[in-house]
């Protein structure tokens, strides 16, 4: 590829991928992606329109995007054990957005995780789209000290609201679910079962974290970069028939998939990023390989010898550790500070994570009470439980050092000296 003409665009490309390289990635939600995922992200598949679905086209010339989409939609069912895989949406908000669309009438009810307890907005944050169309009915944690869901309580709610859905998932919850209660609930009072499994759909693909499809769940939303280390995008997978999306079938169950891809488009979206959809092709196919299993299983590893070691340093974490890639710390009640003073602190000695609400947060959302990290960019350049304790030990000196530029900068140094042992994928 030539060299970029635009200076100020390519300075800011440089600075970022510098960033990237000195410091060291946190936030749960981020990855590194591979060389091949990038060349497929700036392919000539961006200059291409290809609305509708393979063979199924309303532009011509779609030589090659029908067969690529073929192969991303084929590894990604080959990944989950799924029916059917919809890999148009642009994100995860999207998915979850055309879910609702394909099922739910305005006003119907769905059961989703408390934002504060670890919900997701697209799980009835008021401010969303979704939630002044629909009837969100909170369900929380029995117990933030294990992190146990109240299942009874849940189930009270589903058999008074009826909800049309029952959806598990997270952006913030650091345990497993069982999904075998939700499924018993949801088939209680005849819901659909969504799983939105953005956050650990990798661990998932590789078998380190449990299928809500083998509990029964008819839905799975994800978004394909975090765990599953592809490109910034979204996905649908389903269980089901998968018929003509050309042609308006009954509102069952069984043909989930075809309402989802009549949500998707032209529900929602226009053409599908072609350019996208190649890079989750490649991704897709970078989990179906063995090594994939041993960096998810390392990924969990890392995050629970990562809790133990913050746990040893003063920090209360929500649930007291982990059991997936993500770790909930309460700085309020460990050092009597908010997630927005901690989180400034760690990146001025490169350690990038983000601030986030806990359980019934006293605090408003951008000064709450917590901090919210995880390990799968870290396990990605290599860094392994051995590491962990320094991580652990470098974020209690920047809490503890916040308002001391001297010592912070001498923080920096360290990181910056020690990740140069752990280079970058590209």
């Amino acid at each position: 590829m030539t060299k970029m003409q635009d200076d100020v665009v390519a300075k800011l490309i440089a600075g970022e991928e510098q960033r990237e390289r000195d410091g060291l990635e946190l936030i749960p939600s981020e990855n590194y992606v591979s060389t091949d995922v990038l060349e497929a992200l700036g392919s000539v598949f961006t200059n291409k329109y290809s609305e509708g679905y393979p063979g199924k086209r309303y532009y011509g010339g779609q030589d090659f995007t029908d067969p690529l989409e073929q192969l991303a939609i084929d590894r990604a069912k080959k990944l989950f054990n799924a029916d059917h895989a919809n890999v148009q949406p642009h994100s995860g908000a999207p998915a979850n957005e055309a879910v609702y669309s394909a099922w739910l009438e305005s006003g119907d009810a769905v059961l989703a995780m408390d934002l504060s307890h670890g919900g997701h907005l697209t799980h009835g944050n008021p401010m969303t789209r979704s939630a002044k169309l629909y009837n969100f009915i909170p369900y929380k944690m029995k117990d933030i000290e294990t992190g146990e869901i109240d299942y009874d309580h849940l189930r009270e709610l589903a058999l008074k609201h009826k909800p049309k859905i029952v959806l598990a998932g997270f952006s913030g919850y650091p345990r497993e679910l069982d999904y075998a209660k939700f499924a018993a609930i949801g088939n209680e009072v005849g819901a659909l079962l969504m799983a939105d499994m953005a956050h650990i759909a990798g661990l998932i693909a590789a078998g380190v974290a449990k299928n809500p499809f083998d509990y029964g769940f008819h839905v799975i939303t994800t978004t394909t970069h975090k765990t599953l280390r592809g490109p910034r995008g979204g996905m649908i997978l389903s269980r089901g028939t998968v018929g003509n999306p050309l042609k308006a079938p009954e509102k069952t169950l069984e043909n989930i998939p075809t309402l989802i891809d009549r949500s998707i488009f032209p529900g929602m979206q226009g053409g599908p990023h072609m350019h996208v959809i190649a890079a989750k092709a490649v991704a897709f196919g970078e989990a179906l390989k063995p090594e994939f299993k041993t960096y998810s299983k390392q990924i969990v590893k890392n995050a629970s010898v990562l809790a133990d070691e913050m746990m040893k340093r003063g920090f209360k974490l929500v649930t007291n550790g982990t059991s997936n890639h993500l770790i909930l710390a309460d700085v309020q009640k460990s050092f009597d500070i908010n997630g927005k003073v901690a989180e400034e602190a760690l990146d001025k000695i490169g350690l990038t994570l983000n601030k986030n609400s806990v359980p019934d947060d006293p605090n408003p959302p951008f000064k709450p009470s917590g901090i919210r990290l995880g390990t799968p960019a870290l396990t990605t350049r290599g860094l392994t439980e051995k590491h962990m304790p320094q991580i652990a030990e470098w974020m209690k000196q920047a809490i503890d050092a916040r308002d001391d530029e001297a010592t912070l900068k001498s923080l920096r140094a360290e990181v910056k000296k020690f990740l140069k042992d752990f280079p970058l994928p590209y």
